[in-house]
C-alpha cells in the first residue's frame, strides 16, 4: 500500500523543524541563510512559507501517483516506487532537465554550479519508508502538523478533520485529485491559491502523463528517433562526467604528491 504524508497547515507553528530534519537526512547545509530562503532549491528540498495572520504552508515534492517528471525522463532516472516516493537515480541522469519543465509544482532543481550537476528534490525519505519508518520531517514535527501513513488512511483522516471542524478548514484536500493524485496531502484554513499554489482547476484531476503520451502518440517516429538520440546523449554525458571526475582526482593526487614532505616550504 502506498505511503503518504499529510500536512495540516492549521497545526503548523512555523518552527522550521521539518526543514532542519530534511537537511540533516539529505546531508544538506542548514544555517541562518538557508533558513531564511522561502523557496525550494538544490540545497533546500522543503520550506515553510510564512503567510499573513500567523499562517503557514509547506512546499515540497508532491510525489505524484502518476508523476509527469518520470514519464518524460528518457533514461528512467526518475521512477515511482511502490512505497510512494518518486525516487532519483543519479547514475542514470543525463542532465536534460525535462523533469523540471514537466513538473506542475516546479519542484526539481538543478545544481548549475556543480562539477557533476544533479537534479535535486525531496526524496520523501524513501529509505526510511522501506524500513517502516516515518519521514524525517514527520518525526521532527512537534505539533503533528506533518504525519506519515498509508495514503488511504490519511485521506480518511483528512476528511474526518474537515467534517469535525468545517469552519476551520477549506473543504478540500490538496493532493487528493490534483494531477491524478499525489502522495503528499495538505489541509488548510485558507484557499490554497492564497498559500502559493494554483487553483485546483489549473492542475486538473487527471494524471499529466496521459496527456503527454496522447500528444506523443501522434508522432511515433519522431519520438522513437528522439529517444534513441537522447540515449546516446546520456551515454556521452555520463562518460564526460566520468572523465571529468577522473581528471579532477588525478589533478588532486598530483598536487598532493608535489607538496614537500613534512609540510616544509
Amino acid at each position: 500500500m502506498s505511503k503518504a504524508v499529510l500536512y495540516d497547515a492549521t497545526l503548523c507553528v512555523g518552527c522550521l523543524e521539518c526543514e532542519r530534519a530534511c537537511a540533516s537526512y539529505n546531508g544538506l547545509e542548514y544555517d541562518d541563510a538557508v533558513s531564511a530562503e522561502q523557496q525550494t532549491s538544490e540545497r533546500k528540498f522543503t520550506f515553510v512559507r510564512t503567510l499573513p495572520d500567523d499562517k503557514y504552508m509547506r512546499k515540497l515534492c508532491m510525489h505524484c501517483v502518476d508523476p509527469s517528471c518520470a514519464s518524460v525522463c528518457p533514461v528512467a532516472a526518475l521512477t515511482k516506487s511502490k512505497e510512494g516516493p518518486v525516487v532519483y537515480d543519479k547514475t542514470r541522469c543525463m542532465g536534460c532537465r525535462y523533469c523540471m519543465v514537466a513538473c506542475p509544482f516546479d519542484v526539481p532543481k538543478y545544481q548549475w554550479g556543480a562539477l557533476l550537476p544533479l537534479v535535486r528534490k525531496c526524496t520523501m525519505c524513501s529509505d526510511r519508508l522501506k524500513k517502516g519508518l516515518a519521514t524525517s520531517c514527520s518525526d521532527a514535527c512537534p505539533t503533528g502538523a506533518t504525519i506519515t501513513g498509508d495514503r488511504e488512511a490519511l485521506l480518511a483522516e483528512a476528511k474526518k478533520r474537515i467534517a469535525e471542524n468545517p469552519s476551520g478548514y477549506v473543504n478540500h484536500i490538496f493532493g487528493e485529485t490534483e494531477v491524478g493524485g499525489t502522495c503528499v496531502l495538505m489541509l488548510s484554513s485558507i484557499p490554497f491559491e492564497q498559500a502559493g499554489f494554483r487553483t485546483p482547476e489549473v492542475y486538473g484531476k487527471g494524471p499529466l502523463p496521459a496527456n503527454t503520451w496522447k500528444a506523443l502518440s501522434k508522432i511515433p517516429d519522431v519520438v522513437s528517433l528522439g529517444f534513441v538520440a537522447l540515449g546516446g546523449i546520456w551515454w556521452i554525458t555520463n562518460r564526460r562526467h566520468e572523465v571529468a571526475a577522473a581528471e579532477h582526482a588525478a589533478k588532486k593526487q598530483s598536487e598532493e604528491a608535489a607538496k614537500p614532505a613534512g609540510g616544509e616550504s
